[in-house]
């Protein structure tokens, strides 16, 4: 699959832009905040709805309006398919495909299959769960719409649980509904568990070619599962856990709260590693993310690359840059630098200045 066309309206610094994309690869080239990540990101927000910054829909929309669009144009299987989306500041947005408006978001959610890769992300075994959590959730997400089903009731079911949590401490009689929601979380969250779990051993499986190429057979990279819960223990310890539930008011064990541990040769990345092993295991994880979508949709998926180029030394360049020779890729960098023009093939080059996007060579002296 690839991008077609993108076009944005009142996006971040773009009144308005209208670029085509090569299914090859596309550099985005220019000076630090000049526009250049932000189409990667609007990119990002089309396949999946939310922005890979966190951001809430009103940060997004240009200073001083109301609303904003993105139309994005995407080849699938030979087709062409079109995601329509209207930014709002003070109500949900507006979602159609191929014309046709969806009742829910995460009927967007396949359509196309993006993976982000930014500096950030190599920092992902050092960061907090969460970020964590946050990858396992969204890549399932996207390549399975099971996992996303259980995804929204088992936030749903916690969110209503953890209200009622709080209102239990003014209405003590409510602990009588409380095994109402331990049931669906137990049932909703014992099936995330479980994709999880699946998903991170077809990973690791992925994981010991990419990274032993990458460290020349020296090491050896696992993933594993730290959960909160068993799903045999499930109902047990929401039980054991309740009247510290009740004091914190909120529910303290659950796929919420858990993680997914980094293992080089048996021994943790996060808390032994070196910097350069962490860094060198983060990019064998995106390389693995790139790999287990051609497996399970069989289909290539669309890589952004927000200015990564230059957090990775010579080797780490190298083997990415042969890792993605066959996959629609749009690059981010201050500078065409002449490192990417040795190294792969290059289809289409623009220049990103003050929100205007001009193809190489068609402007001098901005």
């Amino acid at each position: 699959m690839h991008i077609h066309s993108l076009e944005l309206k009142n996006y971040r610094n773009y009144e308005y832009l209208n670029m085509n994309f090569d299914s090859g690869t596309t550099i985005l080239y220019g000076d630090n905040a000049q526009g250049k990540t932000n189409i990667l990101e609007a990119i990002y927000v089309s396949a999946t709805t939310k922005s890979h910054r966190g951001s809430k829909d009103r940060d997004i929309i240009q200073f001083e309006q109301e609303e904003s669009h993105i139309r994005t144009q995407i080849v699938k299987s030979d087709i062409m398919h079109r995601i329509d989306m209207h930014l709002r500041k003070n109500k949900n947005k507006g979602i159609a495909i191929d014309g046709l408006p969806i009742r829910k978001s995460g009927e967007l959610f396949g359509v196309a299959n993006v993976i982000f890769f930014s500096p950030e992300d190599l920092s992902i075994i050092k960061n907090g769960p969460a970020e964590r959590r946050r990858f396992l959730d969204l890549e399932l997400c996207q390549l399975d719409k099971l996992y996303l089903y259980h995804y929204t009731n088992y936030n749903k079911v916690l969110n209503q649980r953890n209200n009622l949590l709080k209102q239990i401490y003014f209405q003590p009689a409510l602990i009588e509904t409380l095994d109402i929601w331990n049931q669906q979380l137990i049932q909703f969250g014992t099936e995330l568990i479980r994709s999880r779990k699946q998903f991170i051993e077809q990973l690791n499986e992925i994981l010991k070619e990419i990274h032993g190429n990458l460290t020349g057979g020296k090491e050896l990279l696992k993933i594993q599962y730290e959960g909160t819960v068993k799903e045999e223990e499930y109902e047990d310890l929401l039980k054991q856990k309740q009247e510290m539930d009740l004091k914190y008011q909120t529910t303290q064990c659950g796929p919420h709260r858990d993680d997914m541990s980094f293992y080089i040769n048996d021994i943790e990345v996060r808390r032994f590693g070196s910097q350069g092993q962490q860094r060198t295991a983060a990019l064998s994880l995106k390389l693995a993310e790139i790999e287990i979508v051609k497996q399970l949709i069989q289909e290539t998926p669309i890589l952004l690359l927000d200015d990564v180029m230059s957090e990775l030394d010579e080797n780490r360049r190298d083997y990415l840059l042969h890792s993605i020779h066959d996959i629609q890729t749009i690059i981010t960098c201050t500078g065409y630098d002449d490192f990417i023009k040795e190294r792969m093939k290059i289809n289409r080059v623009y220049k990103v200045v003050k929100g205007h996007v001009y193809p190489e060579g068609s402007v001098t002296d901005l």
